[in-house]
This record gives C-alpha cells, sequence and structure tokens, in this order.
C-alpha cells in the first residue's frame, strides 16, 4: 500500500524548476506556495535566490530532508532528476511537465514507471495539475482561486477542472490532478482518502482506469460517498480524452457496469455532486465547434451537448492551459471556422486566463453572432460574463 501522508502533508517542498518569472510555471508555483505553513525550496542551478529564498543547483546540495519534489523542468530533464530524488531519499514527486504518452512519446513515461517501481517512489502524473490541502494553505495548482476548507475531496485526470470548481463557493478537503497516472491512480488515493478524517465526499473525473478490478474492491470497501463522472461517453468525447491524457477510452458500457459493481453513483454533471444546480443550458443545434483551455472541460460539454442532440459536436480544439486571450483571438481567425453554425468558447480561470479581456475577444470576432459562452467558475469569471451578457452573447458557468 502506498503511503501518500507526506504527499498531502509534506513540510518541506523542493520546487525543481523554480523561477522568479511569475509567467513561467515554476513563478506560478513559487507564488502559489507563498501562503503554505512548511518550507519552499527553490532548485534552479541558474539562480543564487528566487522569491527571496536561497536556490540550489539540485536537491542533492540541500543538507536538510525534503518531503515532497514538485517538478517543472522539460521533459528530457525528468530521468536524470529522478535519479536525484532517490539518492536523496525523496520518495513523493509530482511532474507537473507534460510531452509524454499524451503526445506518444511513450518511451519517457516508461522510464518513469519502471523508477517509480524499482525504488518504490509515490509519483503523481506526469502531465499534471498538482496537488492542494485548504487544510495547510498547499495549492500546487495554477487555478486562479485557492479554496476554503471543507469536506469534499476530488480526484481528477483533467487538471483544469478543478480550476473550474476551487472558483465555486464550496470547500474542499483535498484535490489531487493524476495526468497520465504513470504512478499513483485513483484507486491509491481513494484508499488514502477513505482513513482521510478531513474527507467525507469523494468525487472523481475519470478519464480512464488502470485497473478496474483493483478499483471496483477498494470502492465496495469505502464507508464515505463516492461520486464518478466518466469523460468520454461520446465519439468526440472520446476523442479528447485520448488526445488528453492519452487515455485510450474503453467502452463506456463497460465503465458503467463496473460502476455499479464498484457501489459508486455515476454523475453527469460536477456541479451537481457538489450540490449546485445546473442552470437550463440551451442546446445548440447544427454542426458545433468547441474551443477550450481546459481538455476536461471540452470532453464535458461535448458529451452534455451530444447527450441531448447526438452529432452536433464535429471538433474540439484544446489551445492549452497556458492560453491567454491572445490565443483565442488567433484560434477564432482560422478559417476553418466559418463553416461551423455555432461556436462554443470554453474558458477555465487559470492562472495564465484573462477571462475579461477574452469575452473582449469574443465581442470584436467576426464570428460573434455564432458564439456560446462556457465561462467556468463563479469569481473569477464574474466580470467577463457581465460583458458577454449585456452584449446579448449566451454565457454560461457551470457543466
Amino acid at each position: 500500500m502506498k503511503k501518500l501522508k507526506r504527499l498531502f502533508y509534506p513540510k518541506t517542498i523542493a520546487v525543481i524548476g523554480a523561477s522568479d518569472n511569475p509567467e513561467k510555471v515554476g513563478g506560478i508555483l513559487m507564488n502559489k506556495l507563498e501562503n503554505f505553513k512548511g518550507k519552499v525550496i527553490p532548485i534552479n542551478p541558474k539562480h543564487l535566490s528566487i522569491k527571496q529564498k536561497k536556490a540550489y543547483p539540485s536537491v542533492l546540495e540541500y543538507k536538510e530532508r525534503i518531503n515532497l519534489a514538485i517538478i517543472v523542468t522539460p521533459s528530457n530533464t525528468i530521468n536524470l532528476i529522478l535519479k536525484e530524488c532517490v539518492k536523496k531519499k525523496i520518495k513523493n514527486i509530482i511532474i507537473i511537465t507534460a510531452g509524454f504518452s499524451e503526445v506518444g512519446n511513450k518511451k519517457q513515461e516508461e522510464e518513469i514507471i519502471s523508477t517509480a517501481k524499482k525504488y518504490k517512489l509515490n509519483i503523481l502524473g506526469p502531465n499534471c495539475f498538482g496537488i492542494a490541502n485548504p487544510e495547510i494553505n498547499l495549492d500546487t495548482t495554477f487555478s486562479e482561486s485557492t479554496p476554503k476548507k471543507g469536506d469534499i475531496a476530488f480526484i481528477s485526470q483533467s487538471g483544469a477542472l478543478w480550476s473550474y470548481i476551487s472558483d465555486l463557493d464550496v470547500g474542499f478537503s483535498k484535490f489531487a490532478s493524476l495526468g497520465n497516472m504513470s504512478d499513483i491512480d485513483f484507486t491509491d488515493l481513494i484508499k488514502y482518502l477513505n482513513k482521510d478524517k478531513k474527507t467525507k465526499k469523494i468525487i472523481c473525473y475519470i478519464e480512464k482506469l488502470k485497473n478496474g478490478r483493483r478499483f471496483i474492491e477498494i470502492c465496495k470497501k469505502s464507508k464515505k460517498e463516492i461520486f464518478v463522472i466518466k469523460a468520454g461517453k461520446t465519439k468526440q468525447g472520446e476523442k479528447a480524452a485520448i488526445s488528453h491524457t492519452g487515455s485510450l477510452a474503453t467502452n463506456y458500457r463497460i465503465y458503467s457496469d463496473a460502476f455499479k459493481q464498484a457501489k459508486v453513483k455515476q454523475i453527469s454533471s460536477l456541479t451537481k455532486a457538489l450540490g449546485i444546480n445546473l442552470p437550463n443550458v440551451e442546446i445548440p443545434k447544427g454542426d458545433t465547434a468547441i474551443i477550450t483551455n481546459a481538455g476536461g472541460a471540452g470532453t464535458l460539454i461535448s458529451d452534455f451537448i451530444e447527450s441531448k442532440n447526438p452529432e452536433t459536436i464535429k471538433e474540439i480544439n484544446d489551445i492549452l492551459g497556458t492560453a491567454t486571450a491572445k490565443d483565442y483571438e488567433n484560434e477564432l481567425k482560422k478559417e476553418k471556422y466559418k463553416k461551423y453554425k455555432n461556436i462554443i468558447v470554453a474558458l477555465t480561470p487559470q492562472s495564465m486566463s484573462q477571462p475579461e479581456l477574452t469575452a473582449k475577444i469574443i465581442l470584436e470576432s467576426h464570428l460573434k453572432k455564432k458564439i456560446i459562452a462556457f465561462f467556468l467558475g463563479d469569481k473569477s469569471i464574474k466580470n467577463a460574463k457581465e460583458i458577454l451578457e449585456k452584449n446579448k452573447i449566451k454565457c454560461y458557468t457551470r457543466i
């Protein structure tokens, strides 16, 4: 059994690839960790100090114990860094870096899997969004909002969905983004959360399971309420799931049967699982394209619309969590969107997102009469929603 306490309750965190630049992932993480109650150690061989903290060229140069390492360096550096973590006896590692099986780079991901097994490491990721534990002000994600303390745990293969639900007025006990699941998977986390006194309800956003039988066994034993939302019910949703985390989604009916055996509650809306009513969404008719900065959000929107009006969604274009208003502008200028009757512009409030500027880009677009907005969240998208609705563009904030 994996011992994950220090993953969620570290005393010392090393940020490998730390930066002073607020636009870099390493800079965003350093900013997000300013409220963390423990020690934060920046690791970067090009800097003597970062955020007024002494920086180290490697974890091996820091003399005291490190409980958790967060890696944000390029994919070709990961294996060497993992070996340094092994020498330093760091067991818990989060790999934020993308560029592995989700883009066909299976070889490097297999190296990570091999290292994790050989040295009994707890690796979250790669291609993940980090974790959050509001109890100790721990937030290693790129969401715009940091949630209040509560008793709901959220485990997700789409990290960006956290940037949506953490923006709502709901309290959370824990969050973990699984990414490609090279090591830690849903079952490991459910097993841990079953014993977590702060958690009463567990919500899972699933694109694939590594071991269905083990998942069923662990869920059956759980005394806590478990809700599951399965992505990829429809053709386009399945395609989006595959490109998102390299998840080859198995037949939805097989998953549905497994969830019944596991005695978990299947849901079609994250919002409903949080006890929030879903607004009436006017379902688009005719060929529709989705532009999104969150693969998981695009998949859920597609599944929701296709369940009401099959074969409506023709393509989903994920412009990634780093997308700014300019990226949305460039995407909307592409010739291919002229052929569609509707264009859904979806946005989750991540650190790089610019909701208000993106709303203005929509208003300036020559395609604005075709656009339906899904700006998911609450606090961070309030002004953008007002801008859009004032100009008679539909804007939905829940899915």
